[in-house]
């Protein structure tokens, strides 16, 4: 079975830079999308069952592409470290920054350059986007069916059997192959690859693809200028004066005031 996972090379959104009024995108080092590595090992799990090969696909989303693309194939090293087979990187100036719709058709083409597909798998949403378009972009290009939020997947044969998360209810579905499904965090834990599968990762291949690799020429329809974080603006209020319970009758009359409380 050919298995195909995406990655999100994402913001680490536990060490964003910042300038005084926005995200330093530059200045923010990349990692993995947390529950893109559930989708790693999940493809790597049913690999382990049925045989085939692991096939890793990420597009550059954050230049610049000079200082990130060394950055980029160490963080696909650590999914080839998990045990896929290979990585493709598809890096070109006009995705930096684009929206899900190019990201998906870039991908896309990337599957299809592979030959033949089985199963596509990814995370449910990044961490840094959270938007959960991609990956049922990529089947709507692909034109194969797409099962999101799934928390246990089983592959049969030419179908896949999944159980998928629909806020209050779990949802048991089954679908032909090829398909894509994306997983959420529940699905499995991802493992730590010992010391020797960390060396091997290192002669396994990481192929560079370019727009013009893929046969493709996009424009981008929505250019991201900046992110700029919520910002939380304190009052400062501070009362002084009185005693214990006058000071908090005080507190208690401003709440009632901002309307935070409602007296009984």
């Amino acid at each position: 079975m050919e298995i195909v996972v995406l990655v999100k090379l994402a913001l680490d959104t536990g060490q964003l830079r910042m300038t005084e009024t926005k995200i330093d995108l530059e200045a923010t080092p990349l990692k993995i999308s947390d529950i893109d590595r559930n989708a790693v090992e999940e493809a790597i799990r049913v690999r382990e069952k049925v045989g085939g090969k692991v096939h890793v696909i990420s597009a550059l989303k954050y230049g610049p592409i000079q200082k990130r693309q060394q950055e980029a194939e160490s963080l696909l090293r650590e999914a080839l470290a998990m045990g896929a087979d290979d990585a493709y990187l598809i890096i070109d100036d006009l995705l930096l920054n684009s929206d899900q719709l190019m990201t998906a058709k870039a991908i896309a083409a990337a599957i299809r350059k592979l030959g033949s597909y089985d199963l596509v798998i990814a995370g449910e949403a990044t961490i840094d986007g959270y938007t959960s378009q991609v990956g049922p972009r990529v089947a709507t290009e692909l034109g194969i069916p797409v099962v999101t939020f799934v928390r246990e997947l089983k592959v049969e044969g030419n179908k896949a059997i999944a159980k998928r998360d629909l806020e209050d209810t779990v949802q048991t579905v089954e679908v032909a192959l090829p398909a894509l499904i994306t997983v959420t965090r529940e699905i499995n834990v991802p493992r730590i690859p010992p010391l020797l599968q960390i060396r091997a990762a290192m002669k396994k291949p990481i192929n560079r693809l370019s727009l013009a690799d893929l046969g493709l020429s996009l424009k981008p329809t929505v250019e991201v200028e900046s992110i700029v974080p919520v910002q939380v603006k304190r009052k400062g209020v501070i009362i002084k004066e009185g005693t214990l319970d006058e000071k908090v009758d005080k507190l208690i009359q401003a709440l009632i005031q901002e309307g935070l409380i409602t007296p009984r």
